[in-house]
């Protein structure tokens, strides 16, 4: 492959906004495009359906960073604690990631989480009550947001009023944008984190309760199938997942429906489509992009392009989602999209583990939000939202007007 790598321009303001005429570009100019990430990495970009399939299940692709010939992607993490950040399910491979989901795999079972409608309902309903009077409000800030941070410190047993603390150093971490993040700024927020994941864990051991976090606990001090730093990894990873990217879902997925009128009246006229469209939201706009991450064991050939050991592949799964050699008119928002297989959570064994809980809280909060918040509207207009810079995609707020006592 001679052609000069592309850089993804996360300091252009219309990139950040929509990427998809771009990412459109690169899909059609060939299967895998060298490109350009944050801090000047570069990497390979599947572009299309098929190979990224077949790349997710690719065990010559793997998630361990330590397998990637740039140190500046090891160097990223802070020094003195890298080995703790790096026990987590998403940086390992088997037999480690299967050992570490195993543990964890049955809190979220479908059975599991359809147990839960009934109180992801209720929290649900009491931010919106708080919301109503008023008539406007950011649906980030005051909904998207605080519902899965709610949900999942239940789940895990981790007190809701602690949540501002892990929010804030989870977002240190996790920062994206032109640049990668600073070491620094990363090896201060994971020594905050540590101590205040730590710090529940002693709560716990002292105190456990029929809660995820204490079943990790005794994973760890009776049965020996956790190391107190994959402990530790292991809660910090639920803690971010469980809610960064529900999220972005949320909120991308409202901001999409007041982008596209037609589909907000056909989905309020029936919310039996719901579960359809929180598919389609996934599919549309889903909030990884441009894709997952994974570095080559060996010279390996993807779509007729020779990756050489130790290069990056980023599998660009917002890529694949809008193939349209896989999906009928793909740069079409359609909330009654049957067949769609979509890429959002990934595939393989790393498929997320909770997916069945994201649908779910999506279903749950868009509907009723679409339900009780009459007139809904953009209070800006629809340029000025900022969306977040890449990574992780989703509006950063969702400034809203509707009628007052809905």
């Amino acid at each position: 492959m001679s052609e000069r790598p592309v850089p993804l321009p996360y300091a252009d303001p219309a990139f950040v906004t929509d990427p998809f005429p771009l990412y459109r570009r690169l899909r059609e100019e060939g299967p895998v495009r060298r490109v350009v990430i944050a801090g000047g990495l570069e990497a390979f970009l599947v572009t299309r359906y098929d190979d990224a399939l077949a790349a997710l299940s690719d065990a010559r692709l793997s998630s361990d960073v330590r397998d990637a010939s740039d140190a500046r992607l090891l160097r990223q993490l802070p020094e003195a604690d890298r080995e703790s950040m790096l026990s987590t399910m998403l940086r390992s491979d088997p037999p480690d990631h299967t050992r570490l989901r195993r543990l964890v795999s049955k809190a979220f079972t479908a059975r599991r989480v359809a147990g839960m409608r009934q109180r992801i309902q209720s929290l649900t309903d009491r931010l919106l009550d708080a919301l109503t009077p008023a008539g406007h409000a950011d649906l980030v800030a005051d909904f998207a947001l605080p519902l899965p941070v709610a949900v999942i410190s239940e789940l895990l047993g981790v007190p809701v009023d602690d949540r501002h603390e892990f929010q804030h150093w989870t977002d240190r971490m996790i920062r994206r944008g032109a640049e990668p993040p600073d070491p620094a700024v990363v090896s201060e927020a994971w020594r905050h984190m540590r101590a205040y994941v730590a710090g529940l864990i002693r709560e716990k051991r002292t105190d456990p309760a029929d809660d995820l976090l204490s079943g990790l606990i005794t994973a760890r001090d009776e049965e020996g199938q956790l190391s107190e730093d994959e402990l530790i990894a292991m809660v910090f990873l639920l803690l971010a997942a469980g809610y960064i990217t529900t999220v972005n879902l949320i909120g991308g997925g409202i901001a999409m429906l007041l982008a596209h009128p037609q589909q907000l009246d056909l989905l309020r006229s029936d919310p039996a489509l719901l579960p359809g469209a929180v598919e389609e939201f996934l599919r549309y706009d889903g909030p990884v992009s441009p894709g997952i991450a994974r570095f080559a064991r060996e010279d390996v050939e993807i779509a007729g392009v020779r990756v050489t050991r130790g290069a990056t592949v980023l599998i660009g799964s917002a890529l694949a989602d809008r193939d349209p050699a896989r999906f009928p008119d793909p740069d079409r928002l359609d909330v009654t999209r049957r067949d769609n297989a979509h890429l959002a959570f990934g595939h393989g064994i790393h498929y997320c583990l909770g997916a069945p809980l994201a649908r779910l809280e999506g279903e749950i909060a868009i509907g009723t939000a679409l339900r009780r918040l009459p007139g809904l509207a953009l209070a800006v207009p629809q340029e000025e939202v900022p969306w977040r810079p890449g990574g992780l995609r989703g509006p950063e707020s969702l400034p809203v007007t509707f009628v007052p006592g809905g």
